[in-house]
């Protein structure tokens, strides 16, 4: 197995916001208008930060996983739930 190439801290952040850019991108269509704060259809606008990160968390849990790392790939969202109702 090769070994993993990891960035510099500052390339990751780099890489890391772009990434989180185009998600951002991926919920324009909900977009009511883009004066801020940033308002979206059907009041969803709460969750789509949140959401954004979510996704951002997943690829980064994915792309360690896929290179060999014994990482679990799930929400950290529903962790948090289960924890709460426990």
């Amino acid at each position: 197995m090769s070994e993993i190439n990891w960035l510099s801290d500052e390339e990751y952040q780099k890489a890391a916001t772009q990434f989180r850019m185009q998600v951002n991108g991926v919920f324009d269509f909900m977009k009511v208008e883009d004066s801020l704060p940033v308002k979206y259809l059907y009041g969803l606008g709460e969750y789509v930060p949140g959401a954004v990160e979510e996704i951002v968390r997943l690829a980064e849990d994915f792309s360690l996983r896929v290179r060999g790392q014994d990482k679990p790939i799930n929400l950290e969202m529903v962790r948090k739930k289960k924890r709460k109702t426990k």
